[in-house]
């Protein structure tokens, strides 16, 4: 998205995409649901009820739960498994023709049936407004998509794409009702209509609503008979307050580190519970290729060798996140240590030093870190700053920073004003080429200039017809190594997931897993 522009992250394991998937719907869940409605407590807000928009985790939050996709990503797993599909697979050896064969008694919420020409009408309307907050980045591989029958779907790509299932597995593939959504633009009216466990009743700028869904056909079992979303806009303390109170039921997203580790500690007093689970989100600082001193590689060398990450961590995070040394994480197939191997795990001053004066830099480097509290929370900051004050503690820099409403970030990122500046990235789906195709292949979301022929012309292409994604490992080791001697951006830190709970509530360990789809069905309270 961030992309959901998922620029905000789960470890997993890589999906083996092109193996026939198949499933029964015999073992559909109970369209009543079970036990009570809970609520829950947010920080981020759903930016569109659209699923042809809103690339953000609380859009996405909500799209995982009122829409199915053909398929989906099991609790706990990292291979895409049926959903409104009951088979799908890739037809031929080189994985660009992908089938779909429905299941049978798909309905929307408003009682409509579901055929697969909603599911060509939902990819071709994406694809067709190219909303530039939507997904339809991540169906740039489709060439055409028929339907030959009511229950039988077939893309045709472009090229090679093993990784096809997984990206169709969440939001980005979205079926909506072909009567209810326009073919050419956004849906404003914040309704939504989709087949999956639950409907949406209502939306404000405080709170959703969300009912089970009666006329949904599938696999979940909804544990609960309806979730309420509050929203509290990054207000951190105020979020933390109302879990203390009893007034939400669990937090998700958005309480602040420190108030994280304090619960934890405090837990038996307080009544809550912390949950943790695997977690990918990563952050980078991110260097323009064009800008004429972020540009140099001696430079970049030097801010390598003197970011100290556990300090990171330990005085701004409070423990809830792990130092990051590859731009594919831990937990995901591939992962290597490349920045760790090249530039150790604690500052490296003498090798800074010298990179610098190999390079005739005599004078301190003037340098900004911009950042934005906005859309990666205030300790955002607070890690820039501090950033900037462990490379000013060298002698060898002279850095401040800045910091940005998001909108007006992202606007002058495009416009390649910023030489340093702060991304984060929430994956779409569990595989490296998650983590490389959208910051290092064409049209990719960094902005920074960096183009490498090797890493976009051959590498991405290669690991992406791969589908055993074993076999990509090699290739994706290369590409980790060419970044980490490059640094077009430097891996800070890999975010772990944490809901807090009031301890009548069970289930949330489901949706703090790999494929960062949050699961309101699983959730039941006592």
């Amino acid at each position: 998205m961030m992309r959901r522009n998922q620029w905000l992250a789960a470890p997993l394991g890589a999906a083996t995409a092109a193996a026939l998937l198949s499933g029964c719907g015999s073992q559909d869940g109970s369209a009543a649901g079970s036990g009570k409605g809970v609520v829950m407590g947010i920080s981020d807000k759903v930016k569109s009820t659209d699923p042809a928009s809103g690339y953000d985790p609380g859009s996405w939050l909500l799209f995982n739960n009122v829409f199915q996709s053909l398929l989906t990503f099991p609790k706990g797993g990292n291979t895409p498994e049926p959903d409104a599909a009951q088979s799908c697979g890739f037809e031929g050896a080189d994985s660009k023709v992908y089938k779909c064969v429905l299941r049978a008694g798909l309905k929307f919420s408003n009682g409509d049936t579901l055929t697969s020409k909603d599911v060509k009408y939902s990819f071709e309307r994406t694809l067709k407004i190219n909303d530039a907050n939507g997904p339809a980045v991540m169906l740039g591989s489709i060439a055409g998509i028929e339907a030959p029958d009511e229950k039988t779907v077939v893309f045709r790509l472009k090229t090679s794409d093993a990784t096809f299932p997984s990206k169709i597995a969440a939001g980005a593939g979205a079926i909506v009702d072909h009567t209810q959504y326009p073919a050419d633009k956004l849906r404003t009216d914040g309704k939504a209509v989709g087949s999956g466990v639950y409907k949406l009743d209502s939306i404000s700028d405080k709170s959703a609503n969300f009912s089970v869904n009666d006329s949904y056909s599938g696999k979940a079992k909804p544990k609960n008979t309806g979730v309420t979303l509050k929203f509290f806009n990054d207000d951190q303390a105020a979020l933390k307050k109302v879990l203390e109170s009893g007034d939400v039921d669990f937090a998700f997203r958005g309480l602040a580190a420190k108030d994280i580790a304090s619960l934890a500690n405090k837990a038996g007093e307080q009544k809550v519970e912390v949950v943790q689970g695997t977690g990918a989100e990563v952050q980078h600082l991110v260097f323009n290729m064009n800008d004429p001193v972020a540009g140099k590689l001696p430079i970049r060398k030097a801010i390598a060798y003197l970011v100290d990450r556990e300090a990171i961590i330990k005085e701004v995070y409070d423990g809830t996140a792990t130092s990051l040394y590859s731009i594919v994480p831990a937990g995901i197939a591939s992962h290597n240590t490349a920045f760790f191997e090249r530039y150790g795990g604690t500052p490296q001053l003498e090798k800074a030093k010298n990179v610098l004066r190999a390079a005739n830099v005599k004078d301190k480097v003037k340098i900004t870190l911009y950042s934005t509290p906005t859309r990666y929370g205030p300790a955002t900051d607070q890690e820039l700053q501090l950033i900037a004050k462990q490379l000013n503690d060298s002698g060898l820099f002279d850095a401040d920073v800045k910091s940005v409403a998001f909108d007006q970030y992202e606007k002058d990122i495009e416009a390649g004003k910023y030489g340093v500046y702060v991304k984060g990235w929430v994956p779409d789906y569990p595989d490296a080429d998650n983590f490389t195709q959208p910051f290092f292949g064409p049209d990719n979301v960094l902005h920074n200039n960096y183009d490498n022929k090797e890493i976009s012309g051959t590498i991405i292409p290669s690991t992406s017809a791969k589908s055993d994604r074993t076999a990509a490992t090699a290739e994706f080791t290369r590409l980790q190594d060419i970044v980490a001697d490059e640094i077009p951006i430097l891996p800070l830190w890999q975010g772990k997931q944490y809901a807090v709970t009031r301890q009548n509530v069970t289930g949330l360990q489901w949706s703090l897993d790999a494929s960062t789809v949050f699961r309101f069905w699983e959730i039941s309270k006592g």
